[in-house]
């Protein structure tokens, strides 16, 4: 799957903002029909995100949707209206375990059929807001579909309510499942993604949290607020001066080669084969965001 750093949410009834928001450069959309959707506009919303994915898919923009769930099942009613072509994904909010994600599987199976949709086109993104969920993140990870996993760990959010942790700026409190999310969506080949960062206003603010779940491991965002997806599209892709320092360890390298050796001193450092494949893949990660692929 192709990476997501700056995944930004949209509420679905707000026509006139998902017309603006194609512009802000986000990696993905989030067309909301849940939380950001007041009850009585449900339907409303429904059908102005139906009507709009082909045409964003069309003009570049790759677009998911939160779709609703009821305490036992996800909304089959949003399925069958948005499973149609030009979607990448479904994301699925507040999964109990594995089983919410195979029944969300079956569920997107049969709205594929009914809507003349090839089997398997549509991914699932499971958002981990209960403690039962990050317990068995792996599992979830390795459901069908599921293409990314997302470590919410919001401010007083449905997984700060259901972990029982008190949330403050420097993360400490949530590194511990930050982390097995990670481990989870690695071990299982699939994309690991955080978020909130709810203080949309305070960008530097934003810049610190993105850089430091970048260090964990971390490949991107969901986002708020159209401000927030340039300071995230930046720390989550290589910089200049690491592409600078990357490429000339892959030079160096390459001399050392020439010269009938497998190591060299780059910069300070011993360098071998294992480095210079880490090398490779940023330089080809940053060449990538660059041409906008």
């Amino acid at each position: 799957m192709k990476p997501i750093r700056s995944f930004l949410f949209v509420p679905g009834v707000r026509e006139s903002w998902i017309d603006k928001v194609v512009n802000a450069g986000a990696d993905a959309l989030i067309l909301d029909l849940e939380d950001s959707v007041p009850i009585d506009a449900k339907a409303q919303a429904r059908e102005v995100v139906a009507r709009k994915i082909a045409g964003l898919a069309a003009a570049g923009q790759r677009v998911y949707v939160r779709i609703n769930r009821s305490p036992f099942m996800y909304s089959m009613e949003d399925l069958l209206a948005v499973v149609v072509p030009g979607l990448e994904g479904i994301v699925l909010s507040k999964p109990n375990g594995p089983e919410d994600i195979h029944m969300a599987s079956m569920m997107v199976s049969e709205a594929e059929l009914r809507n003349g949709i090839a089997a398997g086109t549509v991914g699932l993104v499971p958002t981990l807001e209960t403690a039962r969920s990050i317990q068995f993140a792996h599992d979830i990870a390795l459901a069908p579909r599921v293409t990314a996993i997302v470590c919410a760990a919001a401010k007083n959010g449905d997984v700060a309510r259901s972990v029982g942790f008190q949330w403050t700026r420097d993360g400490l409190e949530s590194l511990p499942f930050k982390s097995a999310t990670v481990i989870a969506a690695r071990a299982a080949g699939k994309l690991p993604l955080t978020g909130l960062w709810q203080e949309v206003h305070d960008l530097e603010g934003l810049k610190v949290a993105a850089a430091a779940h970048r260090r964990m491991g971390f490949v991107g965002e969901m986002l708020l607020h159209p401000s927030n997806v340039a300071p995230v599209n930046a720390a989550y892709s290589p910089s200049d001066e690491d592409v600078a320092y990357y490429q000339g360890m892959i030079d160096a390298f390459a001399a050392a080669q020439a010269a009938g050796r497998a190591a060299v001193i780059y910069d300070g450092e011993h360098i071998d084969y294992a480095h210079v494949k880490t090398a490779r893949e940023i330089v080809e990660q940053a060449a990538q965001f660059r041409a906008g692929r």
